[in-house]
This record gives C-alpha cells, sequence and structure tokens, in this order.
C-alpha cells in the first residue's frame, strides 16, 4: 500500500546522477543470484531489486542501492 505525502514541491530537493548531474531517472532490476545451498532450494535463485538508473548514462546513484550493495567494487550501471 502506498503512502500518500502531503508536501509541496518548492520544500523538497531535487536528484541529480552522480556521474553526468542529468535529473531524469528510470525503473530498473538489478539481479543478484542466490546459491542454492542458501536458498535450499534444487537451483540457484534469482532475487531482483528496484533501482533507479541514470536515463542519460545509465548510472545508478549510491543512495538507491540497498546497504548491502553500497561501495561494492560493482560499476553501478544499468
Amino acid at each position: 500500500m502506498e503512502q500518500q505525502l502531503n508536501i509541496s514541491l518548492d520544500k523538497t530537493t531535487g536528484v541529480v546522477c552522480e556521474e553526468c548531474d542529468n535529473q531524469v531517472f528510470r525503473e530498473g532490476v538489478m539481479l543478484r543470484k542466490a546459491s542454492r545451498f542458501l536458498t535450499g532450494t534444487a537451483q540457484d535463485a534469482l532475487v531482483p531489486i528496484q533501482v533507479f538508473s541514470c536515463a542519460k548514462c545509465g548510472h545508478v546513484n549510491e543512495e538507491f542501492l540497498p546497504s548491502q550493495l553500497k561501495n561494492k567494487s560493482e560499476d553501478n550501471v544499468l
């Protein structure tokens, strides 16, 4: 259930891409593979993680990542 906030947009702060300063983002999904030994199933599982990536360069800002994936050496580009 999505909660509606009654906030005036002039009281908010814009978000820009950390790489190119673009202000437009698109929804994307990062996939992580979980070993069958961790999941207790017969096959490895895919774990979808919803993120926002820059519509211009594809970069995923660190603030959009789950805390466990922040500061990883992986390139945050979709």
